[in-house]
């Protein structure tokens, strides 16, 4: 089985949107919204569609690792409530997994929604990225829950803890991007920034990080940047 854990802070309406799809698919599955203080009904949507709703404090660190300590499935799927997926998705990690044994996780090509030429530049730079090794939460990082626990698990940080989690599970052993189908994502977080800053911010979030800078202290430069 397949545990699709969900952190929301007031996603009211994209639970709306997402809850339905995956619920259609026959793949068995449970899913998990975590939610971190929204005040639009989140929990309440999340329970409407027959999710497992819980609260937990803000951080998607601390809301996955909420998610997991109640997942039962011997798959983990992490998902973004503002991201599209497709109901072939569940059925493709399974086969993807199935026949690979050595597989210890992955994730799912991201496309950018929009036609603008902004969401396709991002498209191609995440693509970029994920050839290097990186990629983030909004990709759908799935993992087997032996490697998860092996690995320790989701870290509680305010920050990065999709990167952190992400290169243990790479130097755990191979992954795979599934390219069909994949997820369409929101940019809203980039709206208002020009491509060369969203670059430069992406480069100095990583070299921070790499040299030792606290999560803490890059999640409020983070927020500076929005």
């Amino acid at each position: 089985m397949i545990s699709i854990i969900i952190p929301v802070i007031n996603e009211a309406d994209n639970l709306n949107r997402l809850l339905p799809v995956l619920r259609s698919s026959l793949v068995p599955h449970e899913v998990i919204v975590v939610d971190g203080g929204s005040t639009d009904g989140s929990d309440a949507v999340a329970e409407q569609h027959g999710a497992t709703a819980l609260s937990a404090p803000r951080g998607r660190g601390t809301q996955l690792q909420a998610g997991v300590a109640v997942s039962s499935g011997q798959t983990l799927l992490f998902l973004h409530a503002d991201t599209d997926f497709d109901t072939r998705g569940l059925a493709a990690m399974v086969c993807a997994l199935g026949a690979n044994p050595n597989l210890v996780g992955g994730n799912f090509l991201v496309i950018f929604e929009g036609d603008r030429e902004f969401c396709q530049d991002l498209t191609r730079f995440y693509a970029w990225m994920r050839r290097r090794g990186n990629y983030y939460g909004d990709s759908a990082i799935f993992v087997r829950r032996s490697v998860y626990d092996r690995l320790g698990g989701i870290r509680g940080i305010p920050l990065m803890e999709d990167y952190d989690f992400v290169r243990r599970m790479e130097r755990a052993g191979r992954t795979i991007c599934i390219q069909e189908p994949p997820v369409i994502t929101s940019s809203r977080r980039f709206e208002g920034r020009t491509w060369p800053n969203i670059v430069w911010g992406w480069i100095k979030m990583h070299a921070l990080y790499a040299l030792g800078v606290s999560p803490a202290r890059l999640a409020r430069m983070y927020e500076a940047l929005k």
